[in-house]
């Protein structure tokens, strides 16, 4: 469970990040929708520990910035976080031995490249990838120590229509797994149906929040209610 309490984030004058609460409970899906400068990234890098905030963030419990929410957390970043001297298979078993993971990561790591069409590219450098590849490479990264909570960054950003298509499979095995999981993205259509939990969010603040069970009014509607200002937001 991924548990947000009462976050604030300034930066000097501008508040990025205005009370935010929320929670990401086990085997659900939340998405955080909004224009770009409304804040998303900022509190995906207050939950990820990245930054410094005012309020309490926890993972599965445990403080965010501490070793055991480590553990447990998953961050795919909006810029793909890769090293330019490591091997796509390098980057594997450095995440292996990162997390100390059991014998039998190796056919875990074999199947995500080969899901995410990596296998000929293992041998590659990540300087010598495209910029859609180094997005792939981290999301497997992401997926292999096999998280209990995940955070996705604008994770359809520069992939293929084979990836996106892996990528969203992959959404819906994480929830049917019990694992909790955030995607932040400006991308209404990239959510489709498989959400449980919408937030959407205007100027550092929840503007609107739509639960999947709710029919009184279609996400994209509301979407476009709050962003465009035919709404207040709460």
């Amino acid at each position: 469970m991924i548990q947000i309490s009462h976050v604030t984030k300034r930066y000097g004058k501008v508040t990025a990040n205005d009370d935010i609460s929320f929670t990401v409970g086990d085997g659900k899906i939340s998405v955080l929708l909004g224009p770009n400068g409304a804040g998303k990234s900022t509190i995906i890098k207050c939950i990820t520990g990245l930054l410094r905030f005012s309020g309490e963030i926890t993972i599965g419990g445990y403080p965010n910035k501490s070793i055991e929410a480590k553990r447990l957390l998953g961050y795919v970043p909006e810029m793909p976080a890769v090293y330019d001297l490591l091997t796509v298979e390098e980057h594997m078993e450095f995440i292996a031995r990162a997390y100390n993971l059991p014998d039998g990561w190796q056919k875990d790591a074999d199947n995500l490249l080969a899901r995410f069409e990596l296998d000929d590219k293992r041998q590659k450098l990540g300087k010598e990838l495209s910029k859609g590849m180094q997005q792939k490479v981290s999301i497997c990264c992401a997926l292999l120590p096999k998280p209990t909570a995940i955070v996705f960054d604008e994770p359809m950003v520069g992939l293929d229509p084979h990836a996106i298509k892996e990528l969203k499979e992959i959404f819906r095995e994480l929830r049917a797994g019990g694992t909790s999981v955030l995607i932040s993205t400006h991308m209404l259509d990239s959510v489709e149906d498989y959400w449980d939990t919408a937030h959407i969010m205007v100027n550092g603040r929840f503007a609107a929040t739509k639960e999947a069970g709710d029919a009184n009014e279609p996400l994209e509607k509301l979407f476009f209610a709050v962003t465009e200002g035919k709404v207040d937001a709460e």
